[in-house]
């Protein structure tokens, strides 16, 4: 099992978490959030922690909540990733960061160690076609258009889809194909054409809703989601992410629900965990992980 943390983030850094909070840095802002994975003690004394913060986010219910700004900072920033390690002739990509009523500010900084394993296995092939499900903001299709790969990226809310065609054209980046679709239906779309993919990752959420009110719930819908995933797979030539950031999950789950394909097809297996690295000396896990690459 590999244990997976970006190495290269400069813009971004985890200081210190505890108590079910994050203290962060995006750039030049540092934000507190709340982290559900946390459940040690604070390294750092909380007034050292509202000494660094410029903002802090505040729940009002289980789904949102306010941001309380500590110091002076814009609602809005952007934040640089240079991918694969700062490779000759690679440009960064390039995020808009946002104070949502979620809690999110436009990215996962865990995903960049994804980000670079897409890249580097695109940019080695010819006119690949990459799929992202359940996309968020686009770090992944950033990363699969920087290499050149036909991108499609499925996400079913509207204005995060927004949001990522305004990462796309901020990282000088163009023609990523943006849908707002309910990423079971989409599969299940893409399956019934016959379309097969180089690449794919998928992110799902723990639970979620699809654009009319499709229900996603990860343990109820991921083997299904799977199966269907896997039919749109390039057998000769492939890399396939999933990523699973769930309280109940070990990384045995996507060993299992991946390795008959792989048996099959004589793909590489490989589970882990990703993480943070903090400032203060913890790590913090942020989900299971299992890839397949041939």
């Amino acid at each position: 099992m590999q244990l997976l943390t970006p190495s290269n983030f400069t813009d971004y850094e985890l200081i210190d978490c505890g108590d079910f909070e994050k203290l962060e840095r995006f750039g030049k802002y540092i934000t507190i959030r709340p982290e559900p994975q946390a459940v040690w003690p604070k390294i750092y004394s909380y007034q050292e922690w509202e000494k660094l913060a410029h903002v802090k986010f505040v729940p009002k219910s289980s789904s949102s909540g306010e941001w309380k700004k500590l110091k002076q900072m814009p609602d809005q920033w952007t934040l640089n990733y240079k991918i694969n390690g700062a490779e000759k002739n690679t440009s960064d990509i390039v995020f808009r960061l946002g104070l949502t009523s979620f809690k999110h500010v436009g990215i996962f900084p865990e995903q960049a160690v994804n980000w670079d394993k897409i890249y580097a296995f695109l940019k080695e092939k010819s006119k690949p076609k990459f799929l992202n499900l359940f996309a968020y903001t686009g770090g992944a299709s950033l990363a699969a258009k920087a290499a050149g790969a036909d991108t499609t990226h499925v996400d079913s809310i509207k204005q995060v889809v927004t949001w990522a065609n305004e990462n796309m054209k901020n990282s000088n980046l163009d023609n990523i194909r943006w849908l707002v679709d309910d990423a079971m239906k989409f599969v299940n779309k893409e399956v019934r054409r016959g379309n097969f993919y180089q690449g794919i990752i998928l992110d799902p959420p723990a639970f979620g809703h699809g654009p009319n009110g499709e229900k996603w719930k990860l343990e109820d819908n991921i083997s299904e989601m799977i199966a269907g995933v896997l039919q749109l797979l390039d057998p000769k030539e492939h890399l396939l992410i999933l990523n699973a950031y769930s309280l109940g999950f070990s990384a045995l789950v996507p060993e299992n629900l991946l390795k008959p394909f792989a048996q099959k097809h004589k793909s590489e297996l490989a589970i882990g965990e990703l993480f943070l690295n903090a400032k203060s000396g913890v790590k913090l896990p942020l989900g299971v992980w299992g890839s397949l690459k041939k």
